[in-house]
């Protein structure tokens, strides 16, 4: 985290949240400062560590540093939620479609994934459930608690439609790595994408492709409402297009196309 970050962060809650105001005992000597308080909870956070483990050089014990973590949860959620903790607006829709397609990918809203960092004190309770394998809470088990489909779903999203290589879609996707599903809504990454590569995705030839930009469309309708009830029988339509293998391999296909066109150069693999 940059300086300039931490301390807009250590501004507000300072400002706003009583825990962090730095305040006088009853012999006038200046309790924990917010720089303190901050410091030990970004430090827990970003680490994992004890909560005693800053107790020599921050001068806080376990019960203060817990006591900060949970106000400093509570006071991020409190101040910046409703602008950076938020689901994206349709404006945010269109902006973020427009920067995927700069960059070669129209429909893209983003990457996702799920990391994987050792924690050194994880809870005896808690061990093996956050590693890969069977059983435990892996990419894909996590993925099936995810909430990220649910607006779709539930037919509350914006609508979306954009198009690649003539073809049009209505369901955005993200980019993904290899353990995610072939879904219409992931599409994973091609790690050495050489000319044999697009070969098998496509039935024309090289020489039909000619250096140039494959002009793709996009659109977000502002107009669309989001309260229209749902029932069982469209959510479950529309989990199975989320879940359509023929439209991923379809959709991977024509970014494969509008990639060379948008990019290929005569005697280049990619």
């Amino acid at each position: 985290m940059n300086k300039r970050l931490f301390m807009r962060i250590v501004d507000r809650l300072s400002n706003e949240v009583e825990f962090f105001r730095q305040k006088k005992d009853a012999l006038g000597r200046l309790s924990l400062s917010q720089l303190q308080k901050c410091t030990a909870t970004i430090r827990g956070l970003a680490y994992g560590s004890a909560a005693d483990a800053v107790d020599e050089y921050l001068r806080l014990g376990a019960t203060t540093a817990r006591l900060c973590v949970e106000h400093f949860v509570e006071g991020i959620i409190y101040l910046f939620g409703d602008e950076y903790l938020r689901r994206p607006t349709p404006a945010d829709l269109q902006r973020l479609l427009y920067i995927g397609e700069q960059r070669g990918f129209p429909g893209m809203i983003g990457s996702i994934d799920c990391m994987h960092w050792e924690w050194k004190n994880c809870p005896t309770a808690w061990k093996g459930q956050y590693s890969r394998g069977l059983g435990t809470l892996n990419d894909i088990n996590v993925l099936d608690r995810s909430p990220v489909f649910d607006d779709i779903i539930k037919c509350q999203a914006p609508r979306v439609t954009f198009s690649v290589n003539g073809t049009e879609y209505h369901l955005a996707y993200y980019l993904t790595d290899g353990i995610y599903p072939k879904w219409a809504t992931f599409i994973q990454s091609i790690p050495i994408p050489q000319e044999d590569e697009r070969d098998g995705y496509t039935h024309f030839g090289v020489s039909e492709f000619q250096q140039g930009e494959d002009t793709g469309t996009l659109h977000v309708d502002l107009t669309y409402s989001t309260d229209i009830p749902s029932n069982i029988a469209n959510m479950m339509g529309v989990r199975t297009r989320i879940r359509d293998r023929q439209m991923h391999q379809q959709l991977k296909a024509d970014l494969v196309e509008h990639i060379w066109r948008k990019f290929g150069r005569a005697g280049d693999n990619y």
